[in-house]
């Protein structure tokens, strides 16, 4: 079952689970608030009919770590900055484990531990960002909406004022 939980406000090693102290862990309810979808997918056929039913007909793979991707660290240091996409999301994890950190509706960042079988929805217009664990290495699914992209919007004020923001708080607040 996923794992979930507040993180603490500074984070010196994003690696670390970055757990409060005391740690305050949280529930697929607390995601389910802010639109973000969680599913334990433990077989792949399990993933070929989330997909069909959200029309993701497009997918590549990613493996990250040190040895597999060229510029590693400056490739982690992108992922971890604060982003948002236009478009939904979605992750699969095949193998290794990382963390996707969002925010919640009050901008305090909520930590889901991804692991094999695990499958991420986030919306578009959520504030979010990625890291690996200590072990650097994550093999990862992303499903697409035709023709795979991946654009992230640094936070800012302009991403702010992006319609696919605005759409997504307006939806949370009304929650």
């Amino acid at each position: 079952m996923v794992k979930v939980w507040r993180m603490i406000d500074n984070v010196v090693d994003p690696r670390d689970q970055c757990q409060r102290n005391p740690p305050e862990p949280l529930k697929l309810e607390d995601l389910s608030e802010i639109g973000v979808l969680y599913y334990h997918v433990p077989e792949k056929s399990g993933l070929e009919k989330i997909a069909k039913e959200r029309g993701y007909d497009s997918r590549d793979e990613i493996t990250i770590n040190r040895e597999k991707m060229p510029n590693y660290d400056e490739k982690i240091k992108n992922f971890f900055e604060e982003h948002l996409h236009t478009d939904e999301e979605i992750r699969y994890i095949i193998d290794g484990h990382g963390y996707f950190d969002v925010r919640n509706k009050n901008d305090k960042w909520i930590r889901i531990l991804s692991e094999p079988g695990d499958l991420l929805i986030l919306p578009a217009g959520i504030y979010h960002r990625f890291t690996p664990d200590h072990d650097d290495y994550i093999h990862v699914t992303r499903l697409f909406q035709g023709l795979p992209k991946w654009e992230a919007h640094n936070r800012s004020n302009t991403t702010d004022s992006m319609n696919e923001r605005k759409e997504y708080v307006q939806k949370i607040e009304s929650n």
